[in-house]
């Protein structure tokens, strides 16, 4: 593994970085506050081919590989972390899934134009009752003449209200578990679908996450995804390169506390001298800059073997669980260096540690990581 990036990957990080600065930077106190959906955040993003980087240049993608996909990640979560789980879905989900087990009618109709970021996709696979136990899902798409129709309800849906287009998990023959489920592709619009209010959260407030209502809907059988019954194996593939970008997403929310916190650190001065020179407070800024590194190591290295095609989901879950709990642990050490200031939400920090929070649990609860860990370690 080469730890120096091409230049092409220093492009990519230079310009991610300062788009993140010039179009996400201001306001982002307020859209987290007010809820407000980065709209024009986001269309910039596809204009800069943001929106689908890893998807082959014929379904008018970047065609870049899963390093460069991480470092625009971390970059655009260090200062909006609400606008990098929105790209997180359309790239690692959405797009993936289309371009892997899609067929080209779905990648001509739908594909080009969720890369360009033209449209924007959904994935729909948590409900109610079945979280981190998704084979335990209720939703039921009836075979019909000439497609399916689909009955049930779904739950934290990142970009449930603004996206175009939903990658939709459903039963395809009741009573045989996660054997029965197959993959959709279904349109906004269409009779019968219908979304719920915004969740109110705890954090990436400026993301929109709700609950989708399918009443009767139709679904033409070429917008099944691969063939039946092999849904559960499309998530669960799906979501082992999810979890790379949710860990590129951690390092970034990370990244962005120590950097806030080294700042603060210079320029506050209590009993006469800058609070950098306290002992305390330099341990504080060492641990989180190791742990930091760590992350990184480890989120390149899942993305490295990504791109060779090596198993990587045991990786995958490695570098998510890890980057997750760095940004839990960094943005909490933020709050406390700002005292406070940290504490208000005027100074920005403590939207760090509220948006850490979700990395722990969404993608695959931290829980759930290390039970992959450690299945890979004992088979």
């Amino acid at each position: 593994m080469n730890f120096e990036l091409t230049d092409e990957q220093k492009l990519i990080q230079k310009t991610a970085r300062e788009f993140a600065l010039a179009e996400l930077a201001e306001g982002v106190i307020e859209r987290d506050e007010k809820k407000i959906w980065p709209r024009e955040g986001i269309r910039k993003l596809g204009e800069l081919g943001f929106m689908g980087m890893m998807v082959d240049p014929k379904w008018n993608g970047g065609g870049m590989d899963a390093v460069s996909y991480t470092i625009a990640m971390e970059e655009i979560a260090r200062v909006d972390a609400s606008a990098a789980v929105v790209m997180s879905v359309n790239n690692s989900l959405v797009c993936y899934v289309l371009q892997k087990f899609g067929s080209d009618y779905l990648g001509e109709k739908y594909l080009k134009s969720l890369a360009t970021g033209e449209k924007l996709g959904a994935f729909s696979l948590s409900e109610p009752q079945s979280g981190s136990d998704a084979s335990n899902m209720k939703t039921i798409a009836t075979k019909v003449a000439n497609g399916y129709r689909i009955h049930g309800t779904k739950n934290w849906v990142t970009n449930g209200i603004n996206s175009d287009y939903v990658i939709l998990f459903a039963i395809t023959t009741p009573g045989i578990g996660h054997k029965g489920i197959s993959a959709f592709l279904i349109e906004k619009g269409w009779d019968g679908f219908s979304t719920g209010k915004p969740e109110n959260k705890l954090g990436i407030r400026a993301t929109d996450t709700c609950e989708l209502y399918f009443d009767n809907v139709f679904i033409h059988r070429e917008n099944l995804i691969g063939e039946e019954g092999n849904g559960f194996r499309i998530a669960l593939n799906t979501l082992d390169g999810g979890r790379i970008g949710i860990a590129a997403q951690a390092l970034g929310i990370a990244q962005a506390s120590l950097d806030a916190s080294l700042a603060y650190a210079r320029e506050r001065v209590q009993f006469g001298r800058p609070i950098a020179e306290n002992q305390g407070i330099q341990f504080k800024l060492a641990d989180m800059a190791m742990e930091i590194q760590a992350a990184r190591l480890l989120i390149r290295q899942s993305a490295f073997m990504k791109d060779r095609g090596m198993p990587y989901g045991h990786a995958a879950s490695m570098a998510k669980v890890y980057a997750s709990e760095v940004a839990m642990r960094a943005s909490t050490h933020c709050v406390q260096i700002h005292g406070g200031y940290g504490y208000i939400r005027e100074s920005g920090v403590e939207r760090l540690m509220r948006d850490a929070k979700i990395t722990q649990i969404y993608e695959g609860t931290s829980e759930i990581q290390r039970v992959v860990i450690a299945r890979n370690l004992l088979k």
